[in-house]
C-alpha cells in the first residue's frame, strides 16, 4: 500500500474476482438500495443463485429487521472466509479507473482507499474528509456487527471530489486505452455496462496525484470558494454511504488503540476504507431528489391539518389533477422558494412553505416527520429513489402517503458544506436506484 498522508488518501492492492466468473451474477447493488420492494432482492437470489457473488457477502438493509439477522451476518463472514480460501479473487495493486454506464452518459470514477483518521461524520466537522449529509447514528450499530471481524469489504461509497478542470480522473479518462482493462461487461437488470482499467502506467497515476495536490492546495482552495486564510480544507465529501464509511470510522477507532507503534497504525488495513472517487462536474452525474414516504398512517384524512398546525399557518396546499401537474410545480419553483409534493392514495397537492427555518426544502419537510414519527402517528418512513417506487408504496397501502421533493443543485454542494456544515439526512441522490454503484472490488481488512 503506498501511503499519501497529506492528501488522507493511499493506492492499495485490490481483489477482484478471478477470470471465468460471471461478473453478470457477481456484481449487485449496493445494500441500501430497494430497502422496500424485497421483490427486487429476491429476483437477484433467484437470479445469482449459488453462483459465487457478492450477493453473499453484503447484507441487504431490506432485510435488517428479519428475525434471522445474527445468522445471516454468521453467514456473510463465513462467505468471506470462504472466497479468501478457495480461491475466488485475485489480486491487482493500483488505483482502479472505473467507467459506469448510466441514464445520462458514462460517469467516470477512480478506487482507492481513504484514510478514516482524516475523516469525521460530525455535522459541524472541519477534516479534509467529510460527510455531506446528516448521520442516523441508529445506523451504526447493525453496520458495525456486519463489518466488525469481517475478513473483507466490498465498497459501494462514492467520494466527491470538486475538479472543475477534471484534474485528477482526466488523465485516467484521457489515457485508459495505455491502462490493462480488468473488466467490461453487463451489470443485472438492464443496469448498463461497467468498465474497469488498472492505473497501471506511473505517468497517468503521477498525473492523478498531482491533480489532487492541487486540489489540496490552500491557496487554490481559499480562491476557489472565496474563504479567508486558514479556512479548513475540505478535498474529499461523502455523495454515497456516509453510513458505511461511518462504520469503517467507528471500528477503527474501537481498534486504534490496539496498535503498539505508528507504523503499525498507519499500515492497518482497518484505518482505510475503499471507495471510488468521482468529480462533481462529471456530466453524468445528476443530483436526483430522495422522496420519502410514510408508512400506515393512522389517520391519512387529518394529515394536512396536521401540517397546518405544524407550521403554524405558515404554508399553502393545493390540489393537483394528476402526478405530473404535481411534480411539474414543484420543480418549477422559483428560486429560494420551497415546494414539496404530497401523494395520497387517490391525490395530488403541492406544499409551499412560507417563512421556513431551514434552508432546504427537505428540512423543512423533515422536520415535520421526525415529529409525526415521534407521535407514532405512523408505523415507519422510508427514503426511496425515484418517480416509479414512490407512486407504487404510496399506492401499496391505503394508509401510505408519499412525499415528492424537488433536486438539489449539485455545484452548491461544497460551499454549502463548508459554510454550514453537513445538510439534512438523505437530501441528495447521484442518480435513480439502478445507478448506484455494484460491488466487484474487494479488500482484505485482515493482514
Amino acid at each position: 500500500m503506498k501511503i499519501f498522508d497529506s492528501l488522507g488518501m493511499a493506492i492499495p492492492d485490490i481483489l477482484l474476482p478471478a477470470e471465468g466468473l460471471d461478473l453478470h451474477k457477481w456484481a449487485v447493488i449496493a445494500c441500501d438500495q430497494y430497502t422496500s420492494e424485497p421483490e427486487y432482492w429476491r429476483q437477484v437470489e433467484e437470479l445469482v443463485g449459488e453462483a459465487p457473488s457478492t450477493l453473499h457477502l453484503i447484507y441487504p438493509e431490506v432485510y435488517l429487521n428479519s428475525p434471522d439477522k445474527e445468522e445471516r451476518i454468521a453467514r456473510i463472514q463465513s462467505a468471506m472466509k470462504n472466497y479468501l480460501g478457495r480461491g475466488i479473487f485475485r489480486q491487482v495493486s493500483g488505483m482502479i479507473y472505473v467507467e459506469r454506464e448510466t441514464a445520462h452518459g458514462w460517469r467516470r470514477g477512480l478506487l482507492f482507499c481513504l484514510d478514516l483518521e482524516a475523516y469525521d461524520f460530525n455535522p459541524r466537522a472541519s477534516s479534509l474528509i467529510r460527510a455531506t449529509e446528516g448521520t442516523i447514528m441508529e445506523r451504526i450499530p447493525p453496520r458495525v456487527k456486519i463489518r466488525d471481524g469481517a475478513a473483507l469489504e466490498v465498497p459501494h461509497i462514492m467520494i466527491l471530489i470538486d475538479d472543475p478542470d477534471n484534474l485528477t480522473i482526466g488523465p485516467a479518462a484521457d489515457h485508459c486505452r495505455e491502462l490493462s482493462k480488468l473488466y467490461d461487461f453487463e451489470l443485472m437488470f438492464n443496469s448498463g455496462q461497467l468498465r474497469g482499467y488498472l492505473v497501471d502506467r506511473p505517468e497517468v497515476e503521477k498525473m492523478i496525484l498531482d491533480g489532487l495536490q492541487r486540489l489540496a492546495s490552500p491557496e487554490e482552495f481559499q480562491k476557489k470558494y472565496g474563504l479567508p486564510e486558514k479556512t479548513p480544507l475540505l478535498l474529499f465529501a461523502v455523495g454515497d454511504g456516509n453510513h458505511s464509511l461511518a462504520t469503517a470510522k467507528t471500528i477503527w477507532e474501537r481498534n486504534r488503540a490496539a496498535f503498539r507503534t505508528q507504523k503499525e497504525s498507519i499500515y492497518s488495513p482497518l484505518r482505510y476504507a475503499l471507495v471510488e472517487v468521482v468529480n462533481l462536474h462529471d456530466e453524468s452525474l445528476v443530483f436526483e431528489p430522495i422522496h420519502r414516504v410514510l408508512f400506515e398512517v393512522q389517520r391519512p384524512e387529518n394529515l394536512v391539518a396536521e401540517l397546518v398546525e405544524f407550521f403554524g399557518g405558515r404554508l399553502e396546499l393545493r390540489q393537483h389533477r394528476n402526478f405530473a401537474e404535481m411534480k411539474q410545480v414543484v420543480n418549477s419553483r422559483r428560486e429560494q422558494e420551497q415546494i414539496a409534493g404530497l401523494v395520497g392514495q387517490n391525490s395530488f397537492q403541492s406544499i409551499r412553505f412560507l417563512q421556513p427555518k431551514h434552508n432546504l426544502t427537505v428540512g423543512s419537510l423533515q422536520a415535520f416527520l421526525d415529529d409525526y414519527l415521534k407521535k407514532k402517528a405512523a408505523s415507519g418512513l422510508d427514503y426511496v429513489h425515484g418517480d416509479e417506487s414512490l407512486l407504487n408504496l404510496s399506492h401499496k397501502n391505503p394508509g401510505n402517503l408519499g412525499f415528492y421533493l424537488p433536486a438539489m443543485d449539485k455545484c452548491q454542494l461544497f460551499p454549502t458544506v463548508i459554510l454550514d456544515g453537513a445538510l439534512p439526512r438523505k437530501t441528495f441522490s447521484m442518480g435513480e436506484a439502478w445507478e448506484k454503484r455494484f460491488y466487484l472490488e474487494a479488500r482484505k481488512l485482515v493482514d
